[in-house]
């Protein structure tokens, strides 16, 4: 796929499509902040909060449809050992958010982040971007899995109404999720209606992290996710936004600095460690977002939440009907996937990005390793296929 003729040279907008294509990373945005409430206990106001700040910031400067999600590995060992011990807590993802804005900051302002970068071939980033592509689809096939004919009546109408620029798909697919998941559970759609709005001020989080949190943030949270966070917060959304933006192209550097700065920012105000990832941008994308305003515009919804309904974001973050996540995910999959298929004419290196996708679908930071080692391999001729 080659660069957006409709999205050079263009200034932020905030049209019809700009607000549909804002929605569409909520596939993976839900259910890992819903995870931290729920089970790690952290703050949703931090969260928010921090989410909210790093989306505006980055459609301010990158004025282009760039994501700001959750880290995923950190996200799920926060997510599973929370549930099972009591080693992680929210003073430690709060620690893992400052450990990780360090090291980024650190790569990007000595330049290391561009040197790393450079030592990956591209056959291999294409590889990380196809799998990571792959992977959101399966993992929305499996969402989708929880209520079928939901699922298949909202990726039917939301595939007819794609290219329908008067009426953006994601606006219904969200309504047609919000009525679904009312009807599922009456409940959650009652509370909403009964909450009012309450100012809540920020406050200094880190006030109440010890150096014990420190240390355990970094090393079971911060370091297990750095090989994921190169391959995909770093060299893949790169190559994504490079790709169909190439009047807005940007740097390793540039990325790696980002990505410290809104992790510094998180840990100071409570929330949890964030990236800009491949798949994110293409969930603007693929629901019509071509400049910065889409991720300033959910930061803007992020930020008002965080202010005066942050006691009330478990009923209105469970209220998407699950197989309606499912959909945004497969798309968004889609959308990635089709932007990767550039393959090298060589064998070995078309052998190496397809090995390369099929480990990303399991694991980006052992996939990226894999495809070093591989492209070793081949460089010394030992890969004869």
């Amino acid at each position: 796929m080659e660069a957006l003729p409709e999205a050079r040279a263009q200034l932020i907008r905030f049209d019809r499509m700009e607000w549909a294509g804002s929605f569409g990373d909520l596939g993976t945005f839900i259910p890992f902040v819903v995870a931290y409430i729920a089970v790690v206990k952290v703050d949703p106001f931090g969260i928010l909060l921090s989410f909210g700040a790093a989306m505006i910031a980055c459609g301010l400067y990158y004025q282009t449809p760039f994501p700001v999600q959750p880290m995923k590995a950190i996200g799920a060992v926060a997510a599973t050992q929370a549930a099972q011990t009591a080693t992680i807590t929210a003073a430690t993802v709060c620690g893992a958010s400052l450990a990780t804005g360090i090291v980024w900051l650190g790569l990007g302002l000595t330049g290391t982040a561009r040197y790393l970068a450079r030592l990956v071939p591209r056959f291999v980033v294409v590889g990380i971007v196809l799998g990571l592509g792959m992977g959101f689809m399966l993992q929305g096939v499996r969402t989708m899995s929880d209520g079928w004919i939901i699922a298949a009546v909202g990726l039917l109408g939301t595939v007819l109404l794609l290219s329908n620029r008067g009426l953006p798909a994601m606006f219904l697919l969200l309504l047609f999720g919000v009525v679904c998941g009312s009807l599922r559970n009456p409940g959650l759609l009652q509370n909403l209606l009964a909450a009012r709005p309450t100012l809540r001020l920020p406050d200094f989080a880190l006030r109440g992290v010890t150096w014990h949190d420190l240390l355990i943030g970094t090393t079971f949270l911060a370091l297990p996710q750095l090989p994921l966070t190169l391959g995909n917060a770093i060299i893949a959304i790169r190559e994504e936004n490079n790709r169909l933006f190439p009047d807005k192209a940007v740097s390793e550097n540039t990325l790696a600095i980002s990505t410290g700065l809104m992790n510094l920012a998180s840990a100071a105000l409570g929330g949890v460690p964030m990236c800009h990832g491949a798949g994110g941008m293409a969930g603007h994308i693929a629901f019509g977002a071509r400049t910065g305003g889409a991720p300033i515009i959910l930061g803007t919804l992020l930020v008002a939440l965080a202010f005066f309904f942050s006691g009330s974001v478990s009923a209105l973050l469970g209220l998407f009907a699950r197989p309606v996540l499912g959909v945004i995910l497969f798309l968004t999959g889609a959308q990635l996937a089709l932007g990767s298929c550039d393959f090298s004419r060589q064998k070995g290196e078309r052998f190496i990005t397809l090995a390369v996708a099929a480990f990303s679908m399991w694991n980006v930071g052992v996939a990226f390793l894999v495809g070093l080692g591989l492209a070793f391999i081949l460089r010394r001729g030992w890969l004869r296929l």
